[in-house]
């Protein structure tokens, strides 16, 4: 269970951080206090767990039509999901919202990529010793 704590705050740190920096370049994005930019992230953090594949789910028809494109609308209305049950978090509109999504996603991607080392899962695993090489 501990073992799972630390990178859950991680990821919760890059978020809380990729939201401040995307509070100050887009000006419909506010937070009256620090406290609503940490519980914004962990919210964002359960609604992009929770409620984000839920929708995914329901709204596939739709998101195969649009070849993917309606899942940035998803990401849109988990940021005004989240400014709506977060008092202390403002979102101006819709595309504030989708400009910010993309940014916040980009944003923790990259600093995800530094954070984190390399994924030893994700490593090949190269033969020892002598053998055939095909």
């Amino acid at each position: 269970m501990l073992s799972n704590l630390a990178p859950f705050l991680v990821q919760w740190a890059i978020t809380a951080l990729a939201l401040w920096v995307a509070s100050h370049i887009f000006k419909g994005l506010k937070f009256d206090s620090t406290g609503a930019l940490v519980i914004s992230a962990l919210l964002l953090g359960f609604a992009n767990a929770i409620v984000k594949p839920l929708l995914i789910v329901l709204t596939l028809p739709l998101t195969l039509l649009t070849f993917g494109l309606f899942l940035l609308v998803i990401n849109a209305l988990m940021i005004l999901l989240v400014a709506a049950l977060v008092r202390g978090f403002r979102v101006s509109g819709f595309w504030t919202a989708l400009f910010a999504s993309l940014f916040v996603s980009i944003l923790s991607l990259l600093i995800g990529a530094f954070v984190s080392g390399p994924d030893p899962a994700m490593q090949i695993q190269m033969p020892q010793g002598p053998g055939t090489w095909l």
